[in-house]
C-alpha cells in the first residue's frame, strides 16, 4: 500500500480557512506583486470575517491575558456576543467624529541581563484588536515587497533561516568580515513621517488607514508612575503591529544594500535564468565577475528585525561599507548607528555575535569551516537561570510541588537546546551547564540516608525515549516518576536554508507546509455566519473548530453534517453546573437528537430513540450527557 501523506496544518492558516479570508488575503499578496496601489483597505480591515478572525488569533497568543490600563482582556471580548465586537471594533475605529483615539499604552520594563532595562508597552485589548484586525491586512501587501534578506518577525521565516544563510556566507561565500551594526534604541527612534511614506511606498494609499497608524504610533503611554506621555516617535514594543512597521522601516535598508551589489543593474544585465536539478535559478556568477573589476563594494545582508550584519570579501570592502552604511542609516531612516557597538569583525581570528550565537571560521582540509558556540554572555545567563532551577527542585516554591519545578526546569532544558542546537559546539557548552547543575542537585539531594537523585525511575513517554532514551545522563528524583533531562546530551543541527516556493499567500507555496480542510465549505460558512442568539464569541469561535475537529461530523451518530442549520452546540456541563463555553465543554450533533437531551417522561424518550432508530453505542452517548446535565439516562 502506498504511505498516506502526512496533514500539515500551520495555525494562522487554518484560522483563516475558518473565517473565509485565506482567497482575500491571496488576492492582496498577488496585487502588490503586480505593483497595484491600494485605497479601500478599511471595507477589509472591518469585515466581520476579518474581526472574528482578528479575535481567534489574539485568543491563540498567552499574552492576550496581560491587561493595559483599561485591566480587561480577551476574555472581556470573549463573553460578548460575536455581533456586539464586530460593532465595538468598527465604532471604535469609525464611529467617533474625532476618528479613532487609542487608550494609553501601559508602560512595563523588563530587566536585560546587563543590568539595563527593556521598555515595553502594552496597549489595552481592544486596541490590540484594532492592530491585528490592520495587521492580517497589511501583511500579505508587505510579503510581496519585502527583501528574501530578512528573516525577523515574518511568516515561514525563523532564526534557522538567517543562521544558514550566515554560515553560507562565511563557509561557502569565504565573505570573512562582518560588520556588526547596531542601531541606537530602534523601536523608540523610528521616525514617524518617515515611516508613513515608506507605508505609502510600498502602495498602501488608503488614507483612513494611514490616519489610524498614525494615530497608533501616536497612543499616549502611561508610565509606571501614573504621568503620561506622548510620543513623537518610536513604535511601542509590545504592539502587535511593530514588528511589522519596523520591517517596513527597515525594508527601504536591506533593498539599498542589495542594490550596491546583490541587485545592481549589471546583474539584471549579465545574469540569465539556469535549470538545476528541477527548479529554475537566476545565475548571477557572470555578472559578479564583472563586476569585481570595476571596484564595487561588494556586500551581503542578512537581518533578523533590528539585528542585522554585513558580509563583506576583504577589509578595504568593509571599511567602505560601514561608512557608507552609517551615513545612510543616520541620513535616510533619521535613525542613530551606535559607533561603540558597531564594529569590523574578521571571522578567521575572532567571533563574531549574532542572535545569541558567537561565530568564526576555522582551517580545515584547505578551506574554512565554521564553528559556532552560545555567545558568553547567553550562556552564563543560561547557566544562572538552570542552576536557580535546579535549587527549586530540591526546595520547591511556596504552592508548589518537587514535581512542578522538575517539569519547569525540563522545559527550561527543551527551550535552550531547540534554539541553540544550531551551534557547531552546541554540546560543548551544555556540558558546562550540565556540570554546574548537576553538582546543585546532588549536594542538595543528599541526605543522610542516601541521595535522593537516582539513576532509575518512572517510564518515559515515547517523545521522551526518542531524545533522552539513550542517555545514561538522565535522573530521577527518588519516588517521583519525573525524568530530568540532561541538557548536555545535545547533538548540533545544521540549519535549514528557507525554501524559495514556501509562501502563504499562494496556493502552490501553501501546499508545501499546510494541508487545506477536506470539509464541507458549505457548511464551514453557514456556521461561520449564523447568528449568535446571543451566545459569545468565544462559544462560536471554538465551535468551528470543533466541527473541524470532528471532521465535518455528528458526534453522535458520525454521521457527515449537510446544512449549519442541523448542528446543534452542546455544553457538556451546563452553564448551570458552572459549564463555560470552552471548546473542551462543548460537543456537536445533530439537531434531531436533541430531543434526548430534554427533561421528558422516559416513555416519550424511549420512543423517539425508536423512532430515531438509535444504537446502543448512541444511546450510551446521550445518556453520558443526560446524566452531566442532572437528568436521568436513558434506560
Amino acid at each position: 500500500m502506498p504511505k498516506k501523506s502526512k496533514n500539515l496544518c500551520v495555525d494562522d492558516l487554518r484560522h483563516a480557512e475558518y473565517y473565509g479570508m485565506q482567497p482575500v488575503f491571496d488576492e492582496l499578496y498577488r496585487r502588490s506583486l503586480d505593483g497595484d496601489n491600494f485605497t479601500d483597505l478599511m471595507d477589509i480591515i472591518l469585515s466581520r470575517d476579518n474581526i472574528l478572525l482578528a479575535y481567534r488569533n489574539i485568543k491563540a497568543n498567552g499574552g492576550s491575558y496581560t491587561a493595559g490600563t483599561d485591566n480587561r482582556n480577551i476574555s472581556d471580548i470573549g463573553c460578548l456576543p460575536p455581533e456586539t465586537v464586530v460593532e465595538k471594533v468598527r465604532f471604535i475605529v469609525t464611529g467617533s467624529h474625532h476618528g479613532y483615539r487609542p487608550k494609553p499604552v501601559r508602560r512595563k520594563d523588563i530587566p536585560k541581563p546587563n543590568g539595563k532595562t527593556r521598555p515595553l508597552g502594552i496597549p489595552c485589548i481592544w486596541d490590540r484588536l484594532v492592530q491585528q484586525c490592520i495587521k492580517q491586512v497589511m501583511e500579505p501587501i508587505c510579503e510581496a515587497k519585502f527583501s528574501d534578506n530578512s528573516y525577523g518577525f515574518r511568516p515561514n521565516r525563523s532564526v534557522e533561516h538567517a543562521m544558514q544563510r550566515t554560515y553560507t556566507m562565511l563557509q561557502r561565500m569565504n565573505l570573512h568580515y562582518v560588520i556588526e551594526f547596531d542601531i541606537k534604541g530602534f523601536f523608540d527612534n523610528v521616525n514617524h513621517s518617515k515611516l508613513v511614506r515608506q507605508i505609502w511606498a510600498l502602495g498602501i494609499h488608503d488614507k483612513q488607514l494611514i490616519f489610524i497608524i498614525k494615530r497608533i504610533l501616536k497612543a499616549p503611554i502611561r508610565m509606571p508612575d501614573g504621568t503620561t506621555l506622548i510620543p513623537d516617535k518610536g513604535t511601542p514594543q509590545g504592539g502587535i503591529i511593530s514588528p511589522l512597521l519596523a520591517n517596513i522601516v527597515l525594508n527601504e535598508l536591506d533593498n539599498w544594500v542589495e542594490s550596491q551589489w546583490q541587485n545592481h543593474p549589471l546583474v539584471k544585465e549579465y545574469g540569465y535564468e539556469r535549470k538545476i536539478r528541477s527548479s529554475i535559478t537566476f545565475d548571477r556568477s557572470k555578472a559578479f565577475l564583472k563586476m569585481r573589476k570595476t571596484g564595487l563594494k561588494e556586500m551581503y545582508i542578512v537581518r533578523y528585525a533590528d539585528d542585522f550584519r554585513i558580509f563583506c570579501r576583504n577589509k578595504e570592502d568593509a571599511l567602505r561599507t560601514k561608512e557608507a552604511v552609517t551615513a545612510w542609516i543616520t541620513e535616510r531612516l533619521r535613525l542613530e548607528v551606535s559607533p561603540e557597538k558597531t564594529r569590523i569583525v574578521n571571522v578567521r581570528k575572532r567571533y563574531s555575535e549574532f542572535l545569541g550565537f558567537k561565530i568564526r571560521v576555522r582551517p580545515k582540509s584547505g578551506r574554512y569551516a565554521v564553528q559556532s558556540h552560545i555567545c558568553d554572555k547567553k550562556l552564563e545567563l543560561e547557566k544562572q537561570k538552570l542552576v536557580e532551577q535546579a535549587k527549586r527542585i530540591a526546595r520547591p516554591s511556596k504552592g508548589k510541588r518537587p514535581l512542578d519545578e522538575i517539569r519547569l526546569f525540563n522545559s527550561m532544558v527543551l527551550g535552550i537546546q531547540n534554539y541553540f542546537q544550531l551551534a557547531t559546539c552546541v554540546s560543548i557548552d551544555c556540558r558546562k551547564i550540565h556540570r554546574q547543575v548537576m553538582t546543585v542537585l546532588t549536594n542538595r539531594l543528599n541526605t543522610e540516608t542516601g541521595c535522593k537523585l537516582v539513576r532509575e525511575g518512572g517510564a518515559m513517554t515515547e517523545s521522551e525515549k526518542e531524545r533522552f532514551g539513550k542517555s545514561a545522563m538522565v535522573r530521577y528524583v527518588s519516588g517521583i516518576d519525573q525524568p530530568i533531562y540532561p541538557i548536555a546530551y545535545i547533538k548540533n543541527k545544521i540549519p535549514m536554508a528557507k525554501k524559495t516556493a514556501v509562501c502563504s499567500y499562494t496556493a502552490d507555496g501553501r501546499a508545501l507546509i499546510h494541508t487545506n480542510l477536506s470539509l464541507n465549505s458549505f457548511v464551514l460558512a453557514g456556521l461561520r455566519n449564523q447568528p449568535s442568539m446571543g451566545r459569545s464569541t468565544e462559544l462560536t469561535d471554538s465551535r468551528i473548530s470543533l466541527f473541524s475537529a470532528q471532521r465535518g461530523k455528528c458526534a453522535l451518530s458520525g454521521e457527515l453534517f449537510e446544512n449549519a442549520a442541523d448542528i446543534v452546540c452542546w455544553l457538556k456541563t451546563p452553564a448551570e453546573f458552572g459549564g463555560r463555553e470552552r471548546y473542551q465543554n462543548m460537543i456537536l450533533f445533530h439537531r434531531r437528537f436533541f430531543p434526548l437531551l430534554q427533561r421528558r417522561p422516559m416513555n416519550e424518550l424511549k420512543a423517539i430513540a425508536d423512532t430515531l432508530k438509535t444504537t446502543k453505542e448512541l444511546k450510551l452517548k446521550v445518556s453520558s450527557l443526560r446524566e452531566r446535565a442532572g437528568l436521568s439516562a436513558i434506560e
